[in-house]
């Protein structure tokens, strides 16, 4: 199939990578510009541009695909069908009209659950134990086009959203072609999506990561997962902010939420149970075991993470 493929982020090159492989024409990648990155601010190309060049396809960066000589470029190309895996701009009409077989998204949910920027971390943040990826077909709206296949995978209960993300790009990229295969053959019936069943994943922010000791201990254990790299989560010790990388969540309680539990293991008391610290970063320190933690700053029992409480 002759297509336009639009991506940026890392999840989206398994994806990219199976559709050359599996012998559709790529015309055009289109992915975001090369940003400033590291501490001599050198532009780096994006994970897809990478990928793209790796595979000799033209590359197409835009800084607002809506502009209309971005648009005409688009037209001009005469693609059946654009993919699009994490752009990063919203596509307006104009584009969306373009291909006569539609635009196909990989969304990494199971739709209708989880619309929206982040769907992999709020899926983990809400406790789900199961996931998956759906191929839908893009319109106006915010991920609510009609589905065309779905794909589930279980939810490890130690799994963050980083390694659960790479299985579902990976998953994700056999099923858009898979898609692809069963749409030129026209198996595919679109299912519309109920809007009842719609829950919403928002970008995330820095408060997010803010760890409320009053929640139950298994909330915050997923909490830490699920907001990995970014912004990750984090509380406050002796006025220094403390990034939690790895926890585990344990029943025992009887101290007041924030409180020390324990030394050995590193034991925090939650609203109901506690969190055992696996791995810790200090602000402008190292990550580090929690073990080292306790042997290098030597938490007293009546001292306590984030705001006191009685």
């Amino acid at each position: 199939m002759r297509l336009i493929f639009l991506g940026t982020p890392a999840f989206a090159v398994p994806t990219l990578a199976r559709i050359v492989e599996a012998g559709h024409q790529v015309i055009a990648v289109v992915t975001q510009p090369d940003r400033p990155h590291g501490r001599g601010l050198e532009p780096r190309p994006s994970p897809v541009k990478h990928t793209a060049l790796h595979f000799g396809l033209p590359v197409f960066q835009p800084d607002r695909v809506r502009r209309p000589e971005a648009v005409e470029y688009l037209r001009s190309l005469g693609a059946e069908l654009m993919v699009v895996v994490g752009y990063g701009q919203i596509l307006p009409q104009a584009i969306i009209d373009l291909a006569p077989r539609g635009i196909i998204n990989v969304h990494a949910s199971l739709l209708p659950k989880y619309r929206g920027a982040a769907p992999i971390q709020w899926a983990i943040i809400q406790g789900e134990e199961r996931t998956g990826v759906t191929t839908m077909q893009i319109n106006a709206g915010l991920d609510t086009g009609d589905m065309l296949l779905k794909a589930a995978i279980v939810i490890g209960p130690e799994e963050n959203a980083v390694e659960l993300g790479e299985r579902l790009a990976t998953l994700g990229a056999d099923l858009l072609v898979q898609t692809l295969d069963e749409l030129a053959a026209g198996k595919i019936a679109p299912e519309p999506q109920n809007p009842a069943d719609a829950t919403y994943a928002p970008i995330l922010n820095k408060e997010d990561g803010r760890i409320d000791w009053n929640q139950p201990a298994a909330a915050i254990h997923n909490r830490v997962r699920g907001l990995q790299p970014w912004p990750g989560a984090y509380t406050t010790f002796r006025g220094q902010s403390l990034h939690i990388w790895r926890s585990r969540p344990h029943l025992e309680t009887g101290m007041a939420p924030g409180h020390f539990l324990g030394l050995k293991p590193l034991a925090i008391a939650c609203g109901a149970g506690s969190l055992e610290l696996l791995e810790v970063q200090l602000a402008g320190r190292k990550r580090i075991a929690a073990a080292d933690f306790v042997n290098g700053q030597r938490p007293q029992r009546t001292e306590f993470f984030g705001e006191p409480t009685n």
